[in-house]
């Protein structure tokens, strides 16, 4: 485990775990939070920087809330209970395109018939089946919204929202 560091001592803590953990196409996020207390919501660039919550492009509510990456490009998220934003309780990722070997067919089979292409199921998959922990439960206590993250194991399918689904634990 890594972390168990308060994001009100160390504001940049989310961004840089954001950018230390290598995130594909069909990753999910998992936000876990007190939902009478918060709640997780997807902004644009504009709004992220400067923290304005007011017209999300998507929230989420339930405190057990998972995101699933399925388009390329930057995502930006934030906790919309407010004073959190500036407190550093915001994340951005680099989604990047889906890499041109998963989506084409293979023909490397002796037959010389196309194979199908392999996908991935909402987690994905990950170099390296290692959990990646921040911050600990003390910090999420105090901050009393957990993000936490997870890579996703490789061979797991996602069998709905509370399922076998490893998202990222922020």
């Amino acid at each position: 485990m890594r972390g168990g560091i308060s994001p009100s001592t160390k504001p940049n803590v989310y961004m840089r775990w954001a950018m230390s953990v290598p995130v594909k196409l069909g990753d999910a996020l998992f936000f876990l939070y007190p939902p009478s207390q918060d709640s997780a919501v997807q902004v644009t660039a504009k709004a992220f920087a400067a923290c304005d919550v007011s017209g999300p492009l998507l929230k989420l509510e339930d405190g057990n809330s998972v995101f699933n990456l399925t388009k390329p490009g930057r995502a930006y998220f934030t906790s919309a209970a407010p004073g959190r934003c500036r407190k550093g309780q915001k994340l951005s990722l680099d989604v990047p395109g889906a890499d041109e070997k998963m989506l084409k067919p293979s023909t490397d089979d002796s037959s010389g018939s196309a194979k199908s292409a392999r996908m991935t199921s909402c987690a994905g998959s990950a170099s390296s089946p290692t959990d990646l922990l921040v911050p600990d439960a003390k910090a999420a206590a105090e901050e009393a919204t957990t993000f936490r993250a997870r890579p996703p194991r490789r061979g797991r399918r996602h069998r709905g929202l509370h399922g076998r689904c490893q998202p990222v634990l922020l």
